[in-house]
């Protein structure tokens, strides 16, 4: 069948398309509804069935013919040590975990939250949580003191799993410390027990009665085995929480069967991968893309998955590609901005490499632009596929769905809806646009499964925050901005939010980003909206230039900037000013930080920095103020 043939099937048959897909799973108890939709916008998948998604991911490959291939490969270039665990390997250790959590009192439906680096105890911490039907809430290990207390305070968590430290291009994060300091700072605490994974790297306290080693732990509990919990399908299997406009972060709460459906029914469908394949998402496992595509999707699929401890640059720009050389990397994931802080060096670092395995480098995140969508195709001869999802989605809402058919790439655009998402363009009453105009980017119910269920209590926020923009249409609203073309690709603009007013005008800012990048001395730019007493709003553009540019020429460039703008949007959107930087302000997970360049550029209060930047470390964001503070 082509895409558009089971596209549309998804839409008008969700139990048809589903339900077999369903069916390559272990069940425990079938299902007696696919699709529940009874209490719409709160969707409910697979009523009825009972499944485990650790019996999946992990007992299904450990007693079959995977018992002894590669689960998990880790590399950790922070401190120059690699370890592969087989997938019965890595059943032993999750039983063990899982018999340590029971000690410690953890039951169905108790919240454990994971502060961790990238190794893979966390992943162990996380499907041994699944395993015994706790919650987990994995906390990006590099977090503030206040964000991880906010979310401690959020979830309730009875146990909290961390480590002495994680590692940042050498430098210690202390881990431990942050989790007592957090402690210190919730309201009401519900924490009984901290465990400990020493790795040696930074000193730390013990609390008596509290905190427990990681290792005394295991061994004490070498051979056990702990049956997987019979869940309902609608079991919550995590928390996740991103950044809200109010500062107040949001708990998305994911569901067992629909998700499980969904990342294996994908790892086909969007990524063409099975066995024989190794699979590197480059994200971490505090953010969505790590929940979905380092742990759960590969483990699903059977297939090894690397989890990489340390950045695209560190301890040089070629350690990815060594990484995928070593391997034989097949499939690749990444973001666009890590792409375009690789594009700033050197292309020998790439071309010195044996890529020859790699078949195909998706990326998401953020819209791929179309100079690096080039740049990336050219120099690594495979597609470069972009694809769009959210936290919210649990994986891909746009996406060139590969597995089905493999329709062209136009760079830039993440494609088509992927299966079961009902996806348009429509105007501030919710009403579909023609194809061509911009407008919000929203979904008509029911949301595929694997999307959020609800906000973690918080019902009346979840309908509010996704389903309340519009007065009379229930229209999930993605917060984003597109246009859908003549051929049905669609093309992100940037958040809805992030949509300038230029004298009566709408531009996104990602519009200007496009076109500034394809200036060939650029290697990356953001563009901010702010304010502007004349015409409401108007662009300010922040610029990396490529090394071999001189700062002599900065004048000459701004210009040349300034006039493509003119001549390929039109004089309204020429930028207020462009400023030349020597580092985009980034978070860890690799978004830029627009909120700190707006409030440094207009003189602004920057407020708590805990929150400002959601998933920034407080470190992060005072050293990007100090920085822009002398550029801007």
């Amino acid at each position: 069948m082509s895409y558009a043939e089971l596209h549309r099937r998804s839409i008008e048959d969700p139990a048809g398309f589903w339900g077999p897909l369903a069916e390559e799973l272990h069940w425990y108890k079938k299902w007696d509804r696919v699709l529940d939709e009874s209490k719409a916008p709160f969707y409910r998948w697979f009523v009825g069935g009972k499944t485990n998604i650790c019996y999946n991911a992990v007992d299904r490959h450990a007693f079959g013919k995977n018992r002894g291939k590669a689960a998990i490969i880790w590399e950790s270039p922070e401190l120059g040590k690699s370890r592969t665990i087989t997938y019965y390997e890595f059943y032993r250790e999750v039983n063990q975990l899982a018999a340590v959590f029971k000690k410690l009192g953890v039951k169905k439906g108790d919240r454990v939250i994971i502060y961790m680096p990238m190794v893979p105890e966390a992943l162990t911490s996380m499907l041994a949580c699944v395993r015994i039907g706790a919650v987990h809430a994995v906390v990006f290990g590099g977090f503030s003191v206040s964000s991880l207390a906010g979310r401690i305070d959020d979830a309730t968590p009875t146990l909290i799993v961390t480590a002495d430290a994680g590692s940042r291009k050498g430098i210690p994060v202390r881990l431990k410390e942050i989790v007592d300091q957090s402690l210190d700072e919730v309201k009401g605490n519900s924490v009984k027990h901290v465990l400990v994974l020493n790795r040696g790297l930074t000193p730390y306290e013990m609390k008596k009665d509290r905190d427990l080693d990681w290792e005394e732990e295991m061994t004490a509990q070498i051979g056990s085995v702990v049956e997987p919990e019979q869940l309902e399908s609608t079991d919550p299997s995590y928390i996740l929480y991103t950044s809200g406009t109010t500062g107040q972060p949001k708990g998305i709460v994911r569901d067992t069967g629909g998700y499980m459906v969904a990342l294996h029914a994908s790892m086909r469908q969007i990524y063409d991968v099975g066995e024989g394949d190794v699979y590197w998402s480059t994200s971490d496992i505090g953010w969505v893309v790590g929940h979905s595509y380092i742990v759960y999707a590969p483990l699903l699929a059977g297939i090894p998955t690397i989890v990489y401890e340390g950045r695209p640059d560190y301890p040089d720009p070629g350690i990815w590609w060594r990484i995928m050389e070593k391997y034989g990397v097949t499939c690749a994931f990444s973001a666009p901005t890590a792409l375009r802080a690789l594009r700033k060096f050197p292309e020998h670092w790439i071309k010195d490499r044996d890529l020859s395995s790699l078949r195909r480098f998706f990326t998401a995140g953020e819209p791929l632009d179309e100079p690096t969508y080039q740049w990336a195709n050219d120099l690594l001869n495979v597609p470069i596929i972009d694809h769009y999802w959210q936290t919210e989605s649990g994986w891909s809402m746009l996406a060139n769905s590969v597995g089905i058919e493999d329709l062209p790439i136009k760079g830039g655009s993440p494609t088509k809806p992927a299966m079961g998402h009902n996806l348009f363009v429509a105007d501030p009453d919710g009403n579909r646009l023609p194809k061509g105009e911009k407008g919000f980017l929203v979904e008509s119910g029911p949301l595929a499964p694997g999307m959020l269920m609800t906000l973690w209590g918080d019902d009346e926020r979840y309908v509010q925050s996704y389903w309340g923009y519009f007065k009379d249409k229930l229209l999930y609203l993605t917060g984003d901005y597109a246009i859908e073309d003549k051929d049905g690709y669609f093309w992100l603009l940037g958040r809805s939010d992030e949509v300038m007013n230029v004298s009566g005008h709408r531009l996104g800012t990602r519009e200007i980003e496009e076109v500034i990048s394809a200036h060939p001395a650029v290697a990356e730019v953001s563009v901010i909206g702010v304010r502007d007493e004349l015409r409401g709003q108007s662009p300010l553009v922040v610029v990396v230039l490529k090394q071999h540019v001189a700062p002599a020429d900065e004048d000459s460039v701004a210009e040349e900037m300034k006039q493509l703008v003119r001549d390929r949007i039109g004089p309204v959107a020429t930028p207020h000013a462009i400023h030349f930087v020597s580092s985009l302000p980034k978070t860890r997970s690799g978004k830029i930080m627009r909120r700190i360049i707006r409030a440094v550029y207009q003189g602004d209060s920057i407020g708590d920095m805990s929150t400002i930047e959601d998933d920034a470390t407080v470190e992060m964001v005072r050293e990007a103020v100090d920085t822009l503070r002398g550029q801007l």
